[in-house]
């Protein structure tokens, strides 16, 4: 889940910035975040569920409303899955149901590879019917966004960085456009906000010469839910060295979700980073305790790796 933050120094040409960022995005996909159609017959969801706003819901869906509160505020994948079963067909016009289900696929490392491919597409189909049908305009351009950079994901991890960039390339121009589009409609929205607020802030850190003060003013002020918005300011603290200002929103993010091993596992990776490996090993291992059924399994290893590394413990590697 981590990754390097780029120098100045190491690029060299426009170009390159946003073939580096589309990368690092790239790796953001099973995360969160970031984050996320049938072309024939849309289902409407039963109820205005909505996970990202507290007033004036849009019709997104109980079912993806759970689904999505389960992967992001519980960190319970297994159960999240379950629903997004059900919710395939209850609200099959939904394109964060299949968002959500290429990020799940992401995680599973190659083997899930064609399933990205396969939702982003049916990301980008449903997205393009709530534009059709002028059901949802912002969403639509939204979800055409992330059904473009979830293509861009698997063409990367499928070509590699030097075959699959000049299309990468392409691809993220695509998704500047849709949130523009997005935005025209309404700037304040909490649901554009976190999905912007987190790209912006990927680029920002891997960017030279980007601010990234913009990006984490907006996840502030509009990002909803809370605790996936600072989950999010908090990982790009935590590549920007800011390690101070990480933990104070990775604490703001567990306060507001209760026992995500996310998030523990997140807090325990700023200790390590700023220093302070033995304080973070109780974070690992808290994370690991709630991580038992709810976690796929590739990312409790890793957690188990980074665990072991931090308690400076022999053979290690057995956890990879």
């Amino acid at each position: 889940m981590a990754f390097q933050n780029t120098s100045m120094m190491s690029l060299s040409s426009p170009s390159q910035y946003s073939s580096r960022s589309f990368r690092k995005l790239a790796t953001r996909v099973g995360s969160g975040l970031l984050a996320l159609g049938l072309s024939v017959t849309v289902a409407l969801p039963s109820f205005a569920a909505d996970p990202f706003r507290t007033s004036n819901p849009r019709e997104i869906g109980e079912l993806t409303e759970d689904a999505f509160e389960a992967i992001f505020k519980e960190g319970d994948y297994a159960s999240a899955r379950q629903i997004l079963a059900r919710a395939e067909t209850e609200e099959a016009g939904e394109p964060l149901v299949h968002a959500m289900l290429a990020s799940m696929a992401y995680l599973e490392g190659d083997s899930g590879l064609d399933e990205v491919l396969r939702r982003a597409e049916l990301t980008k189909q449903t997205a393009q019917a709530m534009l059709d049908s002028g059901r949802d305009p912002l969403r639509g351009h939204l979800y055409s966004a992330v059904g473009v950079f979830l293509e861009g994901a698997h063409l990367l991890k499928t070509q590699g960085v030097a075959q699959g960039t000049p299309a990468a390339l392409g691809m993220l121009q695509q998704v500047f456009s849709s949130m523009d589009a997005a935005e025209s409609i309404d700037p304040n929205d909490s649901e554009l906000n976190l999905l912007k607020g987190y790209m912006d802030l990927m680029l920002a850190v891997n960017l030279p010469f980007s601010n990234p003060d913009e990006a984490i003013t907006r996840m502030s002020n509009h990002g909803s839910p809370i605790y996936l918005a600072q989950r999010g300011i908090a990982i790009g603290y935590r590549d920007l060295e800011e390690y101070d200002k990480a933990l104070v929103a990775v604490d703001n993010a567990i306060a507001d979700a209760g026992d995500n091993p996310e998030l523990f596992y997140l807090k325990g990776q700023v200790l390590v980073r700023s220093g302070n490996p033995e304080a973070s090993v109780p974070w690992f291992q808290k994370a690991l305790e709630n991580a038992e059924g709810r976690l796929p399994e590739r990312l409790t290893r890793q957690i188990r790796f980074e665990e072991c590394r931090a308690s400076d413990s022999n053979n290690c590697g057995r956890f990879r």
